[in-house]
């Protein structure tokens, strides 16, 4: 088998976890979860005090570069345990619908070595009420709505598709 059938075979394997809701990534952990003895994911109450502070500060009308500001003056490390927070973190913190106790699988696609977002390539696989929320679907659809109208590029708007249970 060649590097490229082993690739292939993988993400075959992947896919159909996805499609029989056996695939352990919709447990993968991320700020403000815990994997929990029996592998599922539990609240970090401290973290998710910390999700909750951006989601609300982002509403409130603070910027990506303001909220991290904010996060390093109180002393609260990145996901990564670094003491900065960046951009780009808080930006996939605030859509990651993990929040919500949902989770949406495939979002991004391997071409190759390259990662690109699913936008209707192949199908995405969403599943609910798989662990606790941390976030209502109320403010989660709010911050989604407040950053489509942050867009300085309308060119760049794309139009939301209500998460639904």
């Amino acid at each position: 088998m060649n590097v490229i059938q082993k690739s292939e075979a993988i993400k075959n394997g992947l896919r159909k976890g996805f499609q029989d809701g056996s695939s352990k990534m919709a447990r993968h952990k991320c700020y403000g979860y815990e994997v929990g003895p029996d592998g599922e994911l539990t609240v970090n109450p401290d973290e998710a005090q910390v999700v909750c502070w951006i989601f609300e500060r982002y509403l409130a009308g603070d910027s990506l570069g303001k909220i991290a500001a904010g996060l390093e003056r109180q002393g609260i490390p990145s996901p990564t345990g670094r003491p900065k927070w960046n951009r780009e973190a808080i930006d996939k913190l605030l859509s990651n619908e993990k929040y919500t106790g949902r989770v949406l699988l495939q979002k991004t696609l391997s071409i190759g070595a390259v990662q690109i977002e699913n936008n209707g390539l192949m199908e995405r696989y969403l599943y609910t009420d798989t662990h606790e929320a941390i976030i209502s679907d109320e403010i989660f659809m709010a911050v989604q709505q407040e950053k489509i109208s942050r867009l300085k590029d309308p060119k760049k708007q794309v139009v939301m598709s209500h998460i639904s249970s």
